[in-house]
């Protein structure tokens, strides 16, 4: 509104209103005699745009949108599993059965083999670890991302199936 008084005129748009330019105290006047607001909705425009309505149900209406938007999009949940390159069978074991869980929950895998000092040189049978869960998991998940070495770590994510 403090805009508004700056300028001479505007540029007004609404409904049941003939789109033109009118004087501010003119375009003011027509807001009072519907008994709605007058909302500046391009400033920038030559002469600013303003628009009569009732800008407390605007507000009302852009939340309501908002707040079901918010409600469609989903957060991505990110699980992760740390293997060492020689993990044994119990433990490969427990581990899968969490990682089952997590997917089922509809949450991501970020399935990991840890490198550790000089174990660096058993990155091949870290590899296979990391397929075999792949292939263990085949039915509740889909692999996104191979095994990939970054620096001490080799890394694979895993997605959850869609449910039908």
């Amino acid at each position: 509104m403090n805009n508004l008084i700056r300028v001479p005129e505007v540029r007004l748009v609404g409904e049941n209103i003939e789109p033109g330019v009118f004087k501010i105290a003119d375009a003011l006047r027509l807001a009072d005699q519907f008994e709605l607001d007058l909302v500046e909705i391009s400033p920038n425009a030559e002469p600013p745009v303003c628009k009569i309505m009732d800008y407390k149900k605007f507000v009302y209406e852009q939340k309501k949108r908002d707040k079901a938007l918010k409600a469609k999009s989903s957060q991505v949940v990110v699980k992760e599993i740390r293997f060492g390159p020689q993990t044994d069978e119990h433990d490969y074991e427990f581990k899968r059965k969490n990682a089952e869980k997590f997917l089922k929950e509809g949450a991501k895998l970020k399935a990991f083999v840890f490198f550790k000092g000089r174990s660096i040189i058993y990155k091949d049978q870290g590899q296979i670890l990391l397929l075999r869960l792949a292939q263990d998991l085949e039915e509740h998940g889909k692999v996104e991302a191979m095994p990939v070495l970054e620096g001490k770590r080799m890394i694979m994510f895993i997605a959850p199936k869609k449910k039908k």
